[in-house]
């Protein structure tokens, strides 16, 4: 491979390729060289939560804290492959998300490239911290309500450096706690409207059948979690060409801060719940975004969302090769990223090497040996 100005300028055997006198070789002697990971469902403003409770989080940790734990996220995930991720909201940081962003593509700290949501937009009343009625508490992303407010706060959100909006089409805001939709289909409606008129599009943090067919009918890109799909729902995503980014790894992550060890004891509800809708998604052949809400685990660890939708879906079809190319060439297209996501002339240098071969075998991602961002190597370790 030739490698020049950031760009991969040709690939293939050795003897085919016109190498300049005066390029620098590297060999990379039995890795495997692919495309950098695309991860499309990440917080780099969030922690765990077995270090610190979400409300915590949003409520106690400095703006300023909670930055500076995004520069060593950034850093975490650039190490661990991922050279471009979608940022699915800061979660109480206002425009973090879009410092950390720039400060990557300026160069003053490292990262992947990010793509960006902003504040997120939810309803009064649906989203947290909640309690103490007779204060206003700071909230997790930002309140709109009908189509106007919808509308002021999309375009406030991309003026202020958003590259897309996310929306929570429903959370958990009904009398006895579960997931009730948060917008009407209108409302929703209106929101894609004014957002692809603007060269963006829009995501929606979706658990409920209704909440999912209000989005997909509105026209959203990706419906976040989905746990809650039916066979109808599942049907309709098809037709729309929505995707499905299952973050399998979040409730599996919460459910062992809580004590439980996967293989021993019963399963929890919540992840017999996310394990049967996501085969069951598979098995429609609704398109899979690899995106796992890391933050909620730690960052770097992305290879774990990978891991479980090989390991629930195999059978299915959703094998290491499938999740590999839904991490890689199959974000890229689904993102709207064409210029990256394969090996081949044009495309961004975004490189990674690994033992192994994680076509075959998922887990050899952990093994990263060697990472270029844009032509420049960013990790290079020969430990075996």
């Amino acid at each position: 491979m030739v490698v020049s100005g950031g760009r991969i300028v040709a690939a293939g055997p050795p003897a085919s390729l016109q190498i300049p006198a005066d390029a620098r070789q590297i060999a990379l002697p039995g890795l495997t060289l692919l495309p950098g990971l695309i991860e499309g469902h990440s917080h780099l403003l969030l922690h765990p939560y077995n270090e610190t409770p979400w409300n915590d989080q949003v409520l106690f940790e400095s703006l300023g804290e909670r930055v500076a734990r995004g520069v060593v996220h950034a850093r975490r995930t650039l190490e661990a492959g991922v050279t471009t991720a979608r940022d699915l909201g800061s979660e109480g940081a206002g425009y973090g998300d879009v410092g950390l962003r720039d400060a990557i593509n300026k160069g003053v700290i490292a990262g992947p490239r990010l793509l960006v949501a902003g504040p997120a937009i939810v309803a009064t009343g649906s989203y947290g911290p909640k309690g103490a009625p007779e204060h206003s508490l700071p909230l997790g992303a930002e309140a709109a309500d009908g189509v106007d407010d919808l509308i002021r706060v999309a375009r406030t959100q991309m003026g202020r450096g958003a590259d897309f909006i996310k929306v929570y089409a429903d959370y958990r805001w009904s009398p006895t706690g579960t997931a009730a939709p948060s917008f009407t289909l209108d409302e929703l409606e209106r929101l894609v409207s004014v957002t692809t008129s603007s060269g963006r599009v829009v995501v929606a943090h979706a658990a409920t059948a209704e909440g999912m067919r209000r989005a997909i009918l509105a026209g959203v890109q990706t419906i976040e979690h989905g746990d809650g799909g039916t066979d109808e729902t599942w049907a309709l995503m098809r037709e729309h060409g929505v995707a499905l980014c299952p973050t399998l790894s979040a409730g599996h992550a919460i459910s062992q801060y809580g004590g439980w060890r996967p293989g021993q004891g019963p399963e929890p509800e919540r992840v017999r719940i996310k394990r049967e809708s996501y085969r069951a998604a598979v098995q429609a052949g609704v398109e899979m975004c690899f995106g796992g809400d890391v933050g909620v685990y730690p960052h770097g660890d992305n290879v774990r969302e990978l891991e479980l939708m090989v390991d629930w879906g195999r059978d299915l079809g959703m094998d290491d090769r499938a999740a590999l190319q839904a991490a890689t060439a199959g974000n890229a297209r689904l993102l709207g990223l064409d210029d990256r996501g394969l090996v081949a002339p044009g495309l961004l240098a975004d490189l990674i090497a690994v033992e192994g071969d994680p076509s075959s075998q998922i887990s050899a991602l952990r093994a990263i040996r060697w990472v270029m961002k844009g032509g420049q190597i960013v990790v290079e370790t020969t430990s075996r």
